[in-house]
């Protein structure tokens, strides 16, 4: 989806006033860059801190063309872990210039002011380069918060081999989805077309997400919570009845048990993004030829969600804005950066680039070696982001909303884990001081 330079603004242009006011309240302190106003001259070096691979070449990259800043790179873990590091040394006055920070995470630093407006300096190329799907993850309150990396559409990841002798089609949508798991355990008892296990608060979001579910919104000045709304609970009761069934594995696909049951071939799907080929093909190397890639299965109109996705942001209280500004929209943005990235790394990376003019330059550095039986992984995903949802907004307490999901859910069922979401989300608004739509 192509845009003209002012479209994302202008659709937003509604309701800016209550967003910057619900959303955005502690977020307006003045500029602190010395840089951002576009006075100072003298070379800088940026500190930059991410988790991604290849993050130390695009550095490295970085600075070979350019003079008048240089950049340097320092990694740190991923998850609570990292956020938990960037907070303390923002809060601490001592934050680096750059930080990668995942779509569902920027809402919350930037609702706490622990981010730089960088609208002046990249606005326009957030606006150009990138889908509205895309701006919406970085474009919060009129304002551009981040420069977008990476598009996570959804896809569906299942064994050719055992779908074929179960003599089950690649499901579309599902309710095919789930009578190709009664076929494929008819076939072999041992065997489940996927797993789940209520524990992984990335993709249940992303499912309902896919289904048309709004699990935050604005009323006025208001935050509107709706994560226990009809298009959520649809996905919740359609998990765990397969659950309830023994259709699916009762795994979580982060555990020893999971990839037990894929190196095994006990299950024979699963969900993930383009980032999850390379992941699969280093892992599994000796199934090579056996996987596939394909669209989510739908409701019934194509269409997904987003599984995570990384931007690069710019943390309050540096002195140079511009220049990490800068640096963010050059990585983000330029083949140079993209190459950097994927070509000289240990393993493979399938990671897709938000801005599409990128896709090919990705797409012409990953050789799958006919892993995937001759399934285009960055065509596939590539037509997949052309289905996410448009409209979804990530709320300011994901954290904590997060936590509530998961620890209720493992000790009971979806639902309970939306139940107890939406019960911890509106308590940590309100507990920050943000007003709560009744």
């Amino acid at each position: 989806m192509k845009l003209t330079s002012r479209t994302s603004r202008s659709a937003l242009g509604a309701v800016t006033v209550s967003l910057s006011l619900a959303l955005f309240a502690t977020a307006c302190g003045g500029d602190t860059g010395a840089d951002k106003a576009g006075t100072s001259t003298k070379p800088v070096t940026l500190t930059y801190w991410g988790w991604s691979l290849g993050a130390q070449q695009v550095a490295d990259e970085f600075n070979k063309t350019h003079k008048d800043i240089q950049v340097k790179y320092s990694a740190i873990t991923g998850g609570p872990d990292g956020y938990a590091k960037i907070t303390n040394a923002i809060k601490a006055g001592n934050a680096p210039d750059v930080v990668g920070i995942e779509y569902p995470q920027l809402p919350e630093f930037a609702s706490q002011g622990m981010l730089e407006d960088i609208s002046d300096e990249v606005g326009d190329t957030v606006e150009s380069k990138f889908s509205q799907s895309i701006q919406d993850r970085v474009t919060l309150g009129g304002k551009t918060w981040a420069v977008p990396y990476d598009a996570t559409p959804n896809l569906l990841y299942y064994r050719k081999d055992i779908f074929e002798k179960a003599g089950v089609e690649v499901p579309t949508t599902w309710d095919e989805y789930e009578a190709a798991a009664k076929k494929i355990k008819k076939a072999d008892s041992d065997v489940r077309i996927g797993a789940w296990a209520n524990d992984d608060p990335a993709l249940l979001p992303a499912l309902a997400w896919q289904a048309g579910a709004q699990w935050y919104g604005i009323e006025g000045d208001s935050w509107k919570v709706g994560i226990d709304d009809a298009a959520s609970k649809k996905v919740a009761d359609f998990w765990q009845g397969l659950s309830d069934d023994d259709l699916v594995a009762k795994r979580g696909f982060t555990s020893p048990e999971f990839t037990k049951a894929k190196e095994d071939g006990t299950v024979a799907s699963y969900i993930g993004a383009s980032w999850s080929a390379a992941g699969q093909m280093t892992t599994f190397p000796k199934q090579s030829g056996k996987w596939g890639v394909a669209p989510l299965p739908n409701w019934g109109t194509a269409a997904t969600g987003m599984y995570g996705g990384t931007s690069y942001a710019v943390p309050k209280g540096t002195e140079h804005v511009e220049a990490a500004a800068e640096f963010a929209a050059w990585a983000a943005t330029t083949p140079e950066a993209v190459k950097a990235r994927l070509s000289k790394l240990d393993a493979p990376s399938s990671g897709l680039p938000a801005n599409e003019e990128l896709r090919a330059v990705a797409a012409g550095l990953f050789d799958d070696q006919g892993y995937f039986g001759g399934d285009d992984v960055y065509a596939i995903a590539s037509a997949a982001a052309d289905t996410i949802v448009p409209d979804w907004t990530w709320g300011p307490v994901q954290t904590a909303t997060n936590t509530a999901i998961t620890d209720a859910s493992s000790k009971g069922t979806v639902a309970d884990g939306l139940k107890a979401g939406q019960t911890a989300a509106e308590k940590a608004i309100e507990d920050r001081g943000l007003n709560l739509a009744k």
